[in-house]
């Protein structure tokens, strides 16, 4: 290493630790030894010395210790002990300075300093599981951290949208000479959030150990890493978290003493500034510190230099189009012209028909488009139909392409898609409009992106948007007959009606020894893939992770197991797994990877289960929340007794079928009851209890064992007929 780089890393990594024990001095002063200490909603403590160093901190006095590991870690003097030409000292130092930092943040949150001006903070351990499944899908390709500020805003936008176009998440903050990368995103009105891959973490370089606590807890929550497992963290992150980090203008000791602990985790940095450079690789996949100054090619430069493989859409329209924009919103204040919701009638349908009746590429527009809209109007009504044909199409494919009209409408910058079938709602901004985009786009849109992700089935695609009120009126009445009859085809369905399941192993990239096996009646715990999801990948990409399992002889018919799934299981998990019951909770349960939307616990006091989602932050009556429960969960290991499931599972007929199936249920929060409706009523009617949903307990009357036990004999809740769960 640069014995300049070196000297700086050593320095700012003394300065951090500094300001770390001053403070926490002062805290254990003025508020006690004793005091707790935490980040929001993680069940991983101080996340970055619970990983390397196994330790939990929960009050101040449990972080001494971790601050003078971080000082054995400095050198006594910067000019001394510097292996050169490579890392030696400054990596030692990078390390007690993310040490440092995140004592220093996790007091800031104790002081109510935290998160600062219009910044996330804390990245929660909730928000990492529910982007789980873009991670291991594709979607989101990588992770940039920017440091400081472009030298206008202009730049600073360019580079972002670089980023989002090639669906790289990318976490904005820190400062340069007093200004922030993240002022000049908002003085350009540029939408941030997780929705819209652009977070801002926090105004200075401190701050910028929330994206990497954040992605060293991946090697636990998706690896199977166990907290203190040091070297096995820093591979994962190295080899599995494809992210960087970019620092805009000059570079200070605190930004190189933070670099210097990102390429402790595998992560490059570049720089738009004249530095020293470190190309040796080995701690990072290829150089360590980089510089780039053309700005229009740092974005290209990052990519490169990380390993990113990234896969870019090429569509023929007047806007931006990538992943990244997915979550974008169009407000009111920015509305051109929308479709459906609460403003007129709409719906999109996909069919399949003959060769003769498709011509591949014809996009009609039936009625005005958006460029004549009467005087003042600010809505049309929409039918979106698309006609395809296929050698290789079938009937059950349809509905899982007519879902991507959804996800493929929304990359485009400048629109947003809510909903689907005959609930949608489209908007399209002004700006997207001033940029030339028209209705002919969404066909453009859907032409493009049904071949290239659907080639496999779909030969040639046309699209029809009618925009007449009588035209929408009169196809949408045929629609609704077919919406019914894909329905009634779907929920006919059941895990005995055929010989073939399908593995699911997107989450592999993450969680090396997990299998999902998805079957009619059991979705994928990320809730994103059925059944005909996994069949229809399948179809497309043969080599894929949705493999067919035949399945073969069965060994328990009330566990659901059976011997090819066994075999199938046991080989793809890197034999770690030796069997797996499909219907069962508490013998051999299918492993979790971190995706999954519900958690399902056991509560022995009362030999019931409970299921609480994801989004739900307060105390569930096992004595853990969402995120602590889900910290002992994941990682591709079976956990007799806990359960990560999609929210949908819950309405199976094969739900915990072994353990008595719904009438087990006895807690789950208010927001999940609603969210499932009419549904889980239905479900419950069906096994004869029309009452059950009353009768179990939500945090509106429960967040003890005690509570949920005397709530539970009050209701006389089915679950005290049932045999003992253990």
């Amino acid at each position: 290493m640069s014995k300049i780089v070196a000297t700086s890393v050593i320095r700012g990594a003394k300065q951090i630790f500094k300001e770390a024990e001053t403070f926490l001095n002062k805290a254990i002063k003025e508020k006690g030894p004793e005091q707790k200490i935490s980040f929001p909603e993680t069940a991983f403590y101080l996340p970055m010395a619970n990983a390397l160093l196994g330790v939990k901190v929960e009050t101040l006095k449990e972080a001494l210790p971790i601050l003078e590991h971080a000082k054995s870690l400095l050198p006594l003097d910067p000019s001394e002990k510097v292996w050169l030409p490579y890392l030696g000292d400054a990596l030692n130092a990078g390390m007690s300075t993310l040490f440092c930092e995140e004592i220093i943040m996790a007091l800031r949150y104790l002081y109510a300093q935290e998160p600062q001006k219009d910044c996330i903070g804390f990245f929660s351990d909730t928000i990492m599981r529910s982007l789980g499944i873009q991670l291991v899908d594709g979607r989101m390709a990588g992770f940039a951290a920017i440091l400081g500020a472009a030298p206008d805003n202009k730049i600073a936008v360019e580079i972002v949208r670089g980023f989002q176009q090639r669906n790289i998440l990318v976490f904005v903050g820190s400062s340069s000479n007093g200004r922030s990368i993240i002022d000049q995103l908002i003085e350009e009105n540029v939408q941030m959030g997780w929705d819209n891959y652009i977070v801002p973490y926090g105004r200075d370089t401190l701050s910028g150990i929330y994206p990497l606590n954040w992605a060293i807890r991946s090697a636990l929550t998706f690896g199977g890493i166990k907290p203190g497992q040091a070297e096995k963290c820093l591979l994962y992150t190295k080899e599995r978290v494809f992210a960087f980090g970019l620092t805009l203008g000059p570079l200070d000791d605190l930004k190189y003493a933070t670099g210097a602990g990102a390429i402790n985790m595998g992560f490059p940095i570049i720089a738009d500034t004249d530095i020293p450079e470190i190309k040796p690789s080995g701690i990072t996949t290829y150089e360590a510190l980089v510089k780039e100054l053309d700005y229009k090619k740092i974005v290209q430069r990052c990519i490169e230099v990380r390993g990113v493989k990234v896969k870019v859409a090429s569509v023929a329209i007047p806007v931006a189009y990538a992943a990244a924009f997915e979550g974008e919103r169009v407000r009111k204040e920015q509305l051109h012209v929308e479709f459906g919701g609460k403003a007129s009638a709409a719906f999109e349908f996909l069919s399949t028909n003959k060769e003769n009746e498709v011509e591949d590429g014809k996009v009609e527009i039936i009625g005005p488009d958006v460029d004549a809209l009467p005087a003042g109007a600010k809505s049309l009504p929409l039918a979106i139909i698309v006609d395809v044909y296929g050698r290789k199409m079938q009937r059950d494919f349809e509905p899982i392409l007519e879902r991507q009209v959804h996800r493929f409408v929304n990359y485009a910058m400048g629109l947003m898609h809510v909903g689907q079938r005959d609930m949608n709602w489209i908007r399209i901004s002004k700006d997207a409009f001033a940029k030339g985009f028209r209705l002919k786009h969404i066909g453009v849109i859907l032409h493009a992106m049904l071949h290239q992700e659907y080639s496999a089935i779909v030969d040639k695609i046309q699209v029809k948007l009618y925009t007449k009120a009588e035209d929408v009126d009169k196809l949408l009445g045929a629609a609704k007959k077919v919406f019914d009859e894909r329905d009634s085809r779907i929920a006919g369905m059941t895990d005995e009606s055929i010989d073939t399941y399908y593995s699911c192993l997107l989450c592999q990239s993450f969680a090396p020894n997990h299998v999902c096996v998805v079957t009619p009646e059991r979705l994928g715990l990320c809730g994103a893939y059925s059944w005909l999801d996994a069949k229809a990948s399948f179809e497309i990409t043969p080599t894929g992770p949705n493999q067919p399992i035949p399945k073969g002889a069965t060994l328990d018919a009330k566990l659901g197991q059976w011997e090819n799934v066994n075999e199938f299981v046991r080989q793809k998990s890197n034999k770690s797994i030796d069997k797996v019951s499909m219907y069962s909770l508490m013998d051999s349960p299918q492993s979790s990877c971190g995706c999954f939307e519900c958690i399902l616990a056991i509560i022995p006091e009362v030999n019931g289960v409970m299921i609480v989602h994801r989004d739900f932050s307060g105390m569930t009556p096992c004595g853990m929340s969402f995120t602590t429960l889900a910290g002992s969960v994941g990682g591709g290991v079976q956990t007799p007794g806990f359960l990560g499931v999609g929210k949908l599972y819950i309405i199976s007929k094969k739900f915990i079928s072994a353990e008595g199936g719904l009438k087990r249920l006895v807690w789950m929060p208010k927001e999940l009851k609603e969210l499932l409706g009419d549904k889980l009523k239905k479900r419950c009617e069906e096994i004869g209890e029309p009452d059950l949903l009353e009768r179990i307990a939500d945090e509106t009357v429960a967040t003890t064992t005690d509570e949920l036990s005397a709530y539970l004999e009050k209701v006389k809740h089915p679950v005290a007929s049932l045999e003992p769960l253990m």
